[in-house]
């Protein structure tokens, strides 16, 4: 699980644990990191923290290689990672174009490309990327944060169409999801209190979502319960998406 040290990525990376998987957690942060991995080994939980840069082509190919030589197989690749840059085309630089595609985009690509071999060595395997309701439907002022979630379901489509079926590809949509990203937007606020309340109220189910519920998402994207299901996105946004 890429990007596991705190926000989505933990709750994903909690979740697969509680389903008894044996967890990688990958991230840049190398404070929070092996807290979280160390956090989910008291919880009984069977996991390794490797740092990486997943932009990094020679770091990726570390963490696999970490992997391997720790459980001995890849069965499951969830490209979590990202970063959020939230500016239109005239306010971003091209340093905040390429940092954004690179992480959010490329890395999934270089993961993607790295583990599928292995998963295909073992005759079976499941990917699941995670990328947003922008790629679907997007505000203002976010344009290279957009963009890169927009490749990523395509990508999640091309994956799927080359490697199945042997490999299934399917991608997340979060909406809002209670993270310290989003709690940073709402501490900005003059009254954070009453700026997630607002937000909470335009969302279907009146509430903001949890990291677990993306969690629970993508243990089922990755289980033989969705075993006919590859090449698709899945909406977990608490019904944002289906508003006028």
């Amino acid at each position: 699980v890429t990007g596991a040290a705190k926000g989505i990525g933990s709750g994903i990376a909690s979740v697969f644990v509680q389903e008894g998987a044996k967890v990688v957690l990958v991230d840049w942060d190398d404070q929070e990191g092996p807290k979280m991995a160390e956090e989910l080994q008291k919880s009984n939980g069977d996991t390794l923290f490797v740092k990486c840069d997943v932009s990094n082509e020679d770091d990726v190919k570390n963490a696999i290689k970490a992997t391997l030589d720790k459980y001995g197989r890849i069965d499951i690749l969830v490209n979590n990672a990202g970063i959020g840059v939230y500016k239109s085309v005239l306010d971003a630089s091209s340093e905040d174009w390429d940092r954004c595609l690179d992480v959010n985009l490329k890395g999934q690509f270089l993961f993607a490309k790295y583990a599928i071999p292995h998963m295909q060595a073992v005759g079976k395997g499941a990917i699941v990327n995670i990328s947003s309701v922008h790629s679907y439907a997007t505000v203002n002022g976010v344009a290279p944060y957009a963009a890169s979630k927009g490749g990523v379901t395509a990508l999640t489509r091309n994956l799927a169409i080359d490697y199945g079926p042997t490999i299934r590809v399917n991608s997340i949509a979060p909406g809002w999801v209670l993270t310290p990203l989003i709690q940073s937007i709402f501490d900005g606020a003059p009254d954070p209190a009453a700026q997630q309340k607002s937000v909470e109220e335009r969302q279907v189910m009146k509430r903001i979502g949890r990291p677990e519920d993306i969690g629970k998402a993508a243990a089922f994207l990755a289980s033989d319960e969705a075993d006919f299901i590859t090449g698709t996105q899945l909406y977990v946004d608490g019904g944002l998406t289906a508003q006028l």
